[in-house]
């Protein structure tokens, strides 16, 4: 008597197909390939993903608080300058009604050194201004290095029309008059070379760029997915 004929076991392709994912809930976290390009779908999550820097709106934010910040430190430039300013000596004379104002000291360099002093104030406020952003900040950006530039530009134009409202009047004729001829009395405040509006900004960026490049945070290297072996 012969044994009676069973049927064959029902074929299970996962037990022989090495690309089959795995059913159960294993299968939810498994990194399936469909056979397209692009369609690995790979943790979107990953370490060398970066989602955790702040967004556009956000950053755009952030540089309008600091441009605003920045500037308002031209008061302070503004204060020191015209407190640490020389002052520049003039005489007047009078012949009948017309009064003539000339230098005291021709061969003097009060001037130059109005400009100068400005000038070295202003890159100690670019510094300091760089310094405060980075310690806020960190992680830098377009807009927050924009923000700085623009700020400091703004503090100097700030700084130099304070200056010259709080030194001695514009008017230097009436001020020849008030003291009478031949009496020395000092020169408006005033700033000759323009050139040195752009010294707070200059310094500010690249004090900041300085700072950034040694003590940034520094990204993580990407490295790129691993490559999913094609079928045989």
């Amino acid at each position: 008597m012969s044994a009676p004929l069973t049927p064959p076991p029902p074929h299970d392709p996962s037990a022989h197909d090495p690309w089959q994912p795995p059913s159960g809930d294993g299968a939810a976290g498994a990194h399936r390939y469909d056979g397209k390009p692009g369609h690995a779908a790979y943790p979107r999550h990953g370490w060398w993903h970066d989602e955790d820097g702040p967004g556009l709106a956000k950053e755009l934010r952030e540089a309008a608080v600091v441009t605003v910040a920045v500037a308002l430190g031209g008061v302070l430039l503004g204060v020191l300058w015209w407190w640490l300013a020389p002052r520049v000596p003039l005489v007047g004379d009078a012949s009948g009604d017309a009064w003539v104002v000339y230098l005291k000291d021709s061969e003097g360099e009060q001037s130059i050194g109005v400009d100068g002093t400005f000038t070295l104030v202003a890159l100690g406020c670019g510094v300091l201004s760089a310094l405060a952003v980075f310690l806020v900040r960190r992680r830098g950006g377009v807009p927050l290095v924009v923000a700085l530039a623009a700020g400091g530009l703004l503090g100097s134009v700030l700084a130099w029309r304070l200056g010259v409202w709080l030194g001695p009047s514009q008017d230097v004729i009436a001020q020849a008059k008030s003291v009478g001829k031949g009496v020395t009395f000092d020169a408006p405040l005033k700033l000759n070379a323009k050139g040195a509006l752009l010294a707070w900004p200059f310094a500010a960026l690249v004090f900041h760029l300085g700072l950034t490049g040694l003590f940034g945070p520094r990204d993580p290297e990407e490295w790129p997915p691993p490559a999913t072996p094609q079928p045989h």
